[in-house]
């Protein structure tokens, strides 16, 4: 007897693993949520090390409740400072539930930049395309900016609430965080960019380096675009954060992501790596991020998380 076969020739086994699969990257994966733990020496010899809790992509719906209380609970690991690396929403009723998950970090310092789910409502789509698009091209030109008569979404409220938390704004601009600690104050001078995947980023606005007189120097920005990391590193941050890409979101077991959803290379998708430009390196971690576009909620072979940074002194 041969293979059974479902309607137009699927195999009745393959189609029921298909299924299968659906289910556990719907079902289960999206809300396995994990913290990923790395460790970066960027800080000048003799200082203590410094722990920075990096959360990114909330992309926060209605109702949300797991995702809610885990990011709660993260208030627990008592960071240093945070940085928000953006796309916080999915939905427009979901700024209410994003500063409630949100309420305990923000007791900390921190700083944020947003994306483009935090200033627009995502747009249907296939979760397939996930496992055909290709790599975009370099330099940012696959960047969209969204269509006329896109869902707009309340950020000014998040913006508002962060802020009068003590977060710094850091859309195209400079910022800087003083931290207390046992044997005196620390002093960490950041700069940031607005989205590169809408073209919102300007880093003439920025350009110049690293302040002199902080302790650390980090870059921030939402989407990781190679013209992005080239002009951070080009001007010598010792560390980049950014988030954007999901860790690929659908990724193959024992093989990684497929597409990254902007120009970086797939073996950069997520987690702590380097970038060079013009003779200079830089660490660079990618957030995979705890949530995902409302109309693909699925993660498969990269769970959800958020990042617990522990900064040492150089050798």
């Amino acid at each position: 007897m041969g293979i059974m076969r479902a309607r137009y020739g699927v195999p009745l086994s393959l189609a029921a693993a298909g299924a299968a699969g659906l289910v556990y990257a719907a079902g289960i994966e999206v809300r396995s949520f994990r913290l990923r733990r790395v460790t970066v020496p960027v800080l000048p010899p003799g200082m203590r090390p410094l722990r920075v809790l990096q959360v990114s992509d909330i992309h926060m719906v209605s109702g949300q409740r797991k995702k809610q209380r885990w990011l709660q609970s993260l208030a627990g690991l008592r960071p240093d400072f945070v940085i928000n690396t953006g796309d916080n929403l999915s939905d427009p009723e979901g700024v209410p539930e994003v500063l409630d998950a949100l309420g305990p970090l923000m007791e900390f310092p921190g700083a944020y930049v947003f994306g483009s789910n935090d200033y627009y409502g995502p747009k249907p789509r296939n979760p397939a395309r996930y496992l055909v698009e290709k790599v975009q091209k370099r330099h940012g030109l696959n960047g969209n900016p969204p269509v006329v008569g896109a869902i707009h979404n309340p950020w000014e409220d998040l913006r508002d609430a962060f802020d009068t938390a003590g977060w710094v704004n850091l859309t195209n601009t400079r910022g800087r965080l003083k931290l207390d600690g046992p044997a005196g104050g620390f002093e960490i001078a950041l700069t940031g960019l607005d989205d590169p995947h809408i073209k919102r980023d300007r880093y003439a606005q920025v350009a110049g380096g690293p302040e002199p007189g902080a302790d650390l120097s980090l870059a921030v920005v939402h989407a990781p675009y190679l013209r992005t990391l080239d002009a951070f590193a080009a001007d010598g941050y010792p560390l980049i954060l950014a988030g954007h890409t999901h860790g690929g979101q659908l990724c193959i077991p024992f093989y990684g992501a497929l597409v990254t959803n902007c120009d970086i290379d797939t073996e950069r998708v997520k987690g702590l790596s380097t970038h060079t430009a013009a003779g200079h390196t830089s660490f660079l971690h990618v957030s995979a991020g705890c949530g995902t576009n409302r109309y693909t909620p699925v993660r498969f072979a990269c769970p959800p998380e958020a990042t617990l940074l522990t900064l040492t002194a150089r050798d």
